[in-house]
Order: C-alpha cells, then sequence, then structure tokens
C-alpha cells in the first residue's frame, strides 16, 4: 500500500517534514510496514518554504548576515540544493515585515537591499537556478536596494548614489547597470508570487499593502507616486516596461524590480515547490494523499498547499485526499470543491494555543493512526 505524505508547515508548531514523519508513524502505529509512505515536505512559497524545500530535496540551510529593513543587520537563512545547483530563499528573511517592530515600521525609507545581500550569497555558491519567494515584505521601493546591492546605480540629478526607500525613488535621474552582477546574466531566478497586483494605481503595491506596512494615506500617495516615476526611468533605461505586469506589486514593488532588472519569471509558489519535488511522478500509484497546514479556512482555495496538492493530485491519481490542521476555520468547506476529499482538525479538545503547538505531532500521529484504520481496515 503506498500513501503520499505531503504537509506545510503548522506555524510554530511543525516543520512541514516534522509533521509528513508524525503522520507516517500515526500510519505505522496501525499499519506497521505493510504500508509505503512518500513523504514530500510542502510550501506555497511564503514562509517555510526554504525549509520545505530543504527538506524534501537535500539541501542545506546556509545563514548569511545581510541588511534589515531598517538599516540594521540580520541574519538571513537560504538553502543550496546541490543536486539541482539551486538556491532557495525568502525575501522576508531579510527585509520581511517581521523583522521590525510596529512602532518602527517606515516603508518611505525600507529597503530590499538584504534581499539583494541574500541573492548574491547564493551566487557565490555557483547555483544557475535561484527560487525566490517574496512574501511578507516591510518595503516599498520597488526592489531599487536589491538592485544596488546586486551592484546596480540608481544616481540622482547631481549624480549621487539614491538614500534608502521607496520614497528616494522620486529623485530618481539615471540607471547605469554597467556594474551589475555579471553572474546573474547566466542565473535563471524564479520567483514564487501569489498575487497579481500591478506596481501602482488603486490596485497597487502602495495603496493594496502600503497600509499593513505603516504607511497613512500621504504616505500611500507618495509612494505610488515614486513607484510610478521609477517603471517610467526603467522604461527608458533598461527598456523594459513593467507597470502594469501582473504580480509587480508584489512584496512592495518588488516584483517589478525582479522582472526588470533580473529577468525573473513570477509563477504560483505552490506550482514552483509541487514541479521541483517532482510530486506528479511521486503521487503517481497512491491509494491515499494525506495534505495540511496549520489552518484551513475559506481563504485556502486561494493558493494554498492544500488546494495545490489536491489539484496536482488528480492529475496523477484517483486517489482520496485529506487535509489535517490545527484549526478548521470559518468557510473551510469551501475545499471540498477544489479537491480535498475531507479535512480534520488534529485537535482533540479545547485546550490553549501553547499547549495544542507543543503537543502537534503527537495528535496529528493519533489523528493519522484513526484515519488508517478507517481507510486500511480490511488490509
Amino acid at each position: 500500500m503506498k500513501i503520499v505524505i505531503a504537509p506545510d508547515s503548522f506555524k510554530e508548531s511543525m516543520t512541514a517534514l516534522e509533521a509528513a514523519q508524525s503522520i507516517e508513524k500515526g500510519f505505522k502505529d496501525f499499519l506497521g510496514e505493510k504500508i509505503t509512505a512518500a513523504l514530500i515536505p510542502m510550501a506555497d512559497g511564503g514562509e517555510g518554504t526554504t525549509r520545505s524545500m530543504a527538506d524534501a530535496l537535500n539541501g542545506t540551510i546556509h545563514t548569511k548576515t545581510v541588511t534589515g529593513p531598517n538599516g540594521n543587520k540580520v541574519q538571513a537563512d537560504y538553502a543550496i540544493l546541490e543536486e539541482k545547483n539551486t538556491a532557495v530563499m525568502e525575501m522576508a528573511e531579510a527585509s520581511g515585515i517581521g523583522l521590525t517592530a510596529k512602532e518602527k515600521r517606515n516603508p518611505l525609507k525600507a529597503t530590499t537591499y538584504g534581499t539583494g545581500e541574500l541573492i548574491k550569497a547564493a551566487l557565490d555558491h555557483g547555483v544557475d537556478k535561484i527560487i525566490l519567494g517574496i512574501g511578507g515584505s516591510a518595503t516599498n521601493d520597488g526592489g531599487a536596494g536589491m538592485v544596488q546591492a546586486l551592484g546596480g546605480k540608481l544616481l540622482d540629478a547631481d549624480n549621487n548614489e539614491l538614500e534608502a526607500g521607496g520614497s528616494a525613488l522620486s529623485q530618481l535621474r539615471k540607471i547605469d547597470v554597467s556594474d551589475f552582477d555579471k553572474r546573474l546574466a547566466k542565473t535563471s531566478i524564479v520567483t514564487a508570487c501569489d498575487v497579481n497586483n500591478p506596481l501602482t494605481g488603486p490596485n497597487g503595491a502602495s495603496a493594496v499593502y502600503g497600509p499593513q506596512k505603516g504607511a497613512d494615506e500621504k504616505m500611500v500617495a507618495l509612494l505610488d507616486d515614486a513607484l510610478h516615476h521609477f517603471a517610467e526611468v526603467i522604461r527608458s533605461d533598461i527598456g523594459r516596461d513593467v507597470e502594469n505586469l501582473p504580480g509587480a506589486g508584489a512584496a512592495g514593488g518588488l516584483g517589478a524590480g525582479l522582472t526588470a532588472f533580473l529577468n525573473a519569471s513570477l509563477e504560483p509558489g505552490i506550482d514552483i515547490v509541487l514541479k521541483e519535488t517532482n510530486f506528479y511522478e511521486k503521487v503517481k500509484g497512491a491509494e491515499l494523499i494525506i495534505t495540511g497546514e496549520g489552518k484551513i479556512d475559506h481563504q485556502t482555495v486561494y493558493g494554498k498547499t492544500p488546494i495545490g496538492v489536491a489539484k496536482a493530485s488528480a492529475k496523477s491519481t484517483n486517489a482520496p485526499v485529506i487535509a489535517l490542521c490545527g484549526q478548521l476555520g470559518q468557510g473551510y468547506e469551501a475545499v471540498f470543491s477544489h479537491g480535498i476529499t475531507a479535512a480534520f482538525s488534529i485537535m482533540p479538545g479545547p485546550e490553549s494555543a501553547e499547549a495544542a503547538m507543543a503537543n502537534g505531532k503527537e495528535y496529528i500521529s493519533k489523528l493519522a493512526r484513526n484515519i488508517a484504520a478507517v481507510k486500511f481496515s480490511d488490509r
């Protein structure tokens, strides 16, 4: 009997691999060695993607000291997948909103410089491909800081380098990429991007995401104008028109910067992970697929891991897909129209969030054992 176990992480409780191993334990508690489990740690391009892909593909985690969004030094992790000659990273590790206390957030000045430093660190390993998740940013600089870290020059009317942050882009007069890191020309950049916002306008980076980064109405207008000006100079100096590109507004406009300067592709995060882990082949012949994440609710259908796993499974097998989670939220039933056969909370009863997260491995193993008993009781 073959099953596939492909969960995302359960935040603050289990990594995706730990969840998969705990589910496998539950099945083997009932079935012993009669069951063969393919463990495929999953992610959707957001938090935990680096660890999940490293675990799924025997990668190695590295840590680099880089410039945080406020100019302070932070420790950022990235993974090297030696067999694929690929690096995996999340911009949130270097330029994420979680790196700055709420009262200190300033999207006018926040920079993606550290993300550029993280890319440079990956290039030092000689990789020919970089997978970059761009959710959870503190920045609104269109990737300007990243460009500067990689050797690009963003110059004002006096030929001086621009200061950090999105507001400084209004002073941009010239882009000089003559000293841009030459290794990038031979490196494929694949960006995990799950939003379709353009760079500017009412649905753009500043208007939609600026307020959660600390921008008031006046700051939103200033940042939107600055990004519009950035796009105009990119058009004239780089020859790329990215202002209305779907996804350009992701991560404070980093989607635009990655596309214009690094020729990056923008793809749904779960699609990248499914492809890189060879999920479509591994799921063939399975009698059951188990997936899951910390919470399943009405938002899960919008590109989250369980739905991605269910849709991918349907292309290779008719096996049922069961989703496990810490909490079944409002409207979770929507997942049943997107390939999920059944969804269960691993919680045995009411308790504090702290206790639930501490006991996650035990709870998910016990639930997996019960699922095994129902599904395979006649074996």
